[in-house]
């Protein structure tokens, strides 16, 4: 290395060490202040222990925070050509003067690192790149943009080429990086767009959108974080592993409260894990199960066309169909949801039983108050309650669902054909089944809606925490009266005083719990898989309508997924939704991505595959083998170094290959989940395989594929599209004429 990049690299190290050292200093600080403020204990005025609270959480983010940006916490540096220089990082650091020793990536002032251009300097003579390992720099790149301002000994100092290009050939670790240093000027201007309204991003395969859609939470989170902290931001993608492959990227950009989850996690309590077929949750997935679950909660309010008798012990009680449609009247006409609209049928039906009761005990006109005893001694007789539970049930989402798909006629009852009840008629749940899938979900939040949060469930547990907290009282009631406080304090509060510390819950945590949250901001990937159902479900999280949506269309593998996204959209923001495009391919090499673009067109004719930025040398193979058993050794043969290779099968035939390859590589994994990322070798299908990236793919018998999968050529799309570096196919049967061109073993 000359002595002059040696130099810059001393100087580099030494401004960056300093770095470290005021980012251990804030930690430290942080610190002691977390504990002294969990040193006040929970005792106080409630405003005392609501200030205590709400500056643990803050102190206990920020540390987070400080901890998150451990990795890569420098990158890079501004020179600007009157002579000021700016350091770039993950988050902002000053001095205790203020003065400022690192810029956060996402300030304003940080543009032009990711902007400028030899065109357009913004004011800029050289960018410069800090690789670093741990704290330690370990090497420079410069990108000269105003050449004619560097002075001479700017001159002696430049070093090598911009990180982009080395960034794009590291091996696949099994989980996403992310690009803040090496954004480029079309995803910037993504990233930073405004936080109203909906912005779908457009991109094909490798173009980044994924990580742009991160790092734009990122950045919104930086600059509208009043606005955003208290609400929160949802991201929703498309599976758990996926989920799990970009969980690492947020908090090192410094950001540690935000809800990642898939449409299977989005209703509390509840993961659903269960695979629908493909053609069962295409069903599941049309707008229209939003008026057939309508029709099954109606169906629950029973109107029996013969009059309803109750049997007491002294005489009978009848309820006539007339008086039954005008309590069901009045209850739909008080608008709320079924739980609690059933508050409104029963207090009608118990005034006409109080009346006929009285009747029929010869107590002729009752007071006020006598009416009132008559009618709740009504109210607890086991024959009128079990009555008026059949008339109008309490119901539960999932006591809906389950009744609804496993049984016939209730589905017919509620607008499904033959077809459609043949695909979805189940069998009742099993104790500790996996029962829901990911397409139930959003008719469970359906259901939600229409039914209300009041059932028997709730109605216990509230119940049971009055009782509890009346044992709390009585026994902090003892407790004074043996101490000699009782006189001076009040049993109730002293009782809340001895309760357990309450748990610091983020913006995050607490959203996750509540199905009603409403966000400051939802990020959708992969959203061209969302059903409209989904979409249903995710537009209630999000009044406002500020969302950023990542796709693209040609990706589509869903039967129920997006043909366009104004089909998707309209229904909601029709008008008020912008579209931007990104057509750069940064992942896949150019020689893959030829192969690909011929199966693109199968997709649709008028679509244009992305520009790869790079080519490899490595050219697409195909190799045909009698038996798929002689896949092993191919598979065994393609693992190389560290990087990261994934065998993509038709879903049918996953666990067929899994086998074969798990015995020809000892490690091999096989399905979703974490150990898919962090073994050398994983078989998947096109599903689980989807947004992620791996450095070398092997797609099994194509043909299948196309033929099986829903939307055949557009998994097959994927499949090709998954390749940091190399790309081959094994097939028994014939190669589909689209990939004729791949080079034959």
């Amino acid at each position: 290395m000359p002595e002059s990049s040696t130099g810059e690299l001393a100087r580099e190290q030494k401004y960056v060490a300093a770095l470290y050292e005021r980012l251990d200093v804030l930690r430290e600080r942080t610190r002691g202040q977390l504990d002294a403020v969990l040193a006040q204990g929970a005792f106080g005025t409630h405003q005392n222990r609501s200030e205590r609270d709400n500056f643990a959480v803050m102190y206990t983010q920020r540390l987070a925070r400080l901890w998150a940006v451990e990795n890569g916490l420098c990158f890079g540096r501004l020179d600007h050509s009157e002579g000021e220089r700016l350091y770039i990082g993950r988050i902002g650091l000053s001095d205790d003067d203020q003065h400022r020793l690192l810029i956060d990536w996402r300030a304003p002032v940080a543009q032009p690192f990711y902007r400028a251009t030899p065109a357009a300097p913004m004011g800029v003579t050289r960018r410069r790149h800090l690789h670093t390992r741990g704290r330690r720099v370990t090497a420079i790149d410069d990108d000269l943009l105003d050449l004619d301002s560097l002075t001479d000994a700017d001159r002696a100092s430049l070093n090598g080429e911009a990180a982009l290009l080395a960034a794009l050939g590291e091996k696949r670790t099994g989980r996403m990086r992310d690009i803040v240093a090496t954004i480029q000027a079309e995803q910037d201007k993504i990233i930073r767009s405004d936080l109203n309204g909906v912005l779908v991003v457009q991109g094909g395969p490798g173009t980044g959108k994924t990580v742009v859609a991160l790092h734009r939470a990122a950045y919104l989170l930086y600059t509208y974080r009043e606005r955003l902290e208290r609400r929160g931001v949802l991201i929703l993608g498309p599976n758990p592993t996926f989920m799990r492959y970009i969980e690492q990227v947020l908090p090192s950009l410094g950001e540690t409260d935000v809800m990642l989850s898939t449409v299977g996690e989005l209703y509390p309590g509840l993961t659903a894990t269960r695979e629908d077929p493909p053609e069962a949750a295409a069903v599941k997935g049309r707008i229209a199960m939003a008026d057939v679950i309508a029709r099954a909660v109606r169906g629950r309010q029973r109107m029996p066309r013969t009059p309803v008798e109750i049997k007491l012990d002294k005489f009978t009680l009848k309820l006539d169909r007339q008086t039954l449609e005008a309590a069901r009247s009045k209850a739909h006409r008080s608008r709320r949801p079924h739980n609690q609209a059933r508050a409104v049928f029963v207090r009608h039906l118990l005034t006409v039983l109080t009346r006929q009761a009285a009747r029929h005990l010869g107590r002729g006109a009752l007071d006020e108050a006598d009416f009132a005893d008559l009618r709740e001694d009504l109210r607890t007789e086991e024959p009128v309650r079990v009555a008026l539970n059949r008339l109008w049930p309490y119901i539960t989402p999932q006591q809906l669902l389950i009744g609804l798909f496993t049984d016939r006629d209730r589905m017919a009852a509620a607008g499904l054909g033959a077809p459609e009840r043949d695909l979805l008629l189940r069998e009742p749940p099993r104790a500790r089944e996996n029962w829901w899938s990911a397409a139930d979900v959003p008719l469970l939040d359906e259901a939600a809606e229409l039914l209300g949060d009041i059932d028997e469930g709730v109605l216990r547990a509230a119940r049971r925490a009055e009782q509890e907290r009346e044992e709390r009282i009585a026994y902090a009631r003892e407790v004074l009266e043996l101490t000699g406080l009782a006189d001076i304090m009040d049993a109730e509060r002293f009782a809340e005083r001895q309760q357990a510390e309450e748990t610091y819950l983020t913006t995050a945590e607490r959203a996750a719990r509540d199905r009603t949250w409403a966000f400051g901001h939802v990020i959708v990937d992969e959203a061209q898989e969302l059903s409209e159902m989904a979409w249903r479900m995710v537009m209630r999280r999000i009044p406002g309508r500020s969302m950023t949506i990542v796709g693209d269309i040609a990706q589509t593998g869903s039967a129920a997924g997006a043909a366009s996204w104004a089909r998707v959209l309209d229904p909601y923001v029709a008008g008020r939704w912008r579209e931007e495009h990104l057509s750069v391919n940064y992942r896949t090499p150019a020689e893959l991505m030829e192969v690909a673009a011929r199966v693109l067109q199968l997709v649709g004719a008028d679509l244009k595959a992305p520009e790869s930025v790079r080519e490899t040398g490595e050219r697409p193979w195909s190799l045909r083998v009698a038996t798929l058993a002689e896949a092993g050794p191919v598979v065994a043969a393609e693992v190389v170094g560290e990087g990261r290779l994934v065998v993509i099968a038709p879903a049918g035939m996953i666990e067929e290959v899994g086998a074969i390859v798990r015995a020809a590589v000892p490690g091999a994994a096989t399905g979703p989940g974490p150990a898919a990322l962090d073994a050398p070798v994983a078989v998947l299908s096109v599903t689980e395989a989807k947004g992620l990236e791996f450095d070398s793919v092997i797609v099994v018998e194509p043909g299948r594929i196309l033929r099986e999968s829903p939307r055949g050529p557009s998994d097959l799309y994927v499949a090709l599209t998954r390749a940091t570096s190399r790309l081959g196919v094994v097939h028994t049967e014939e190669l589909p004429e689209v990939l004729n061109g791949l080079e034959r073993r």
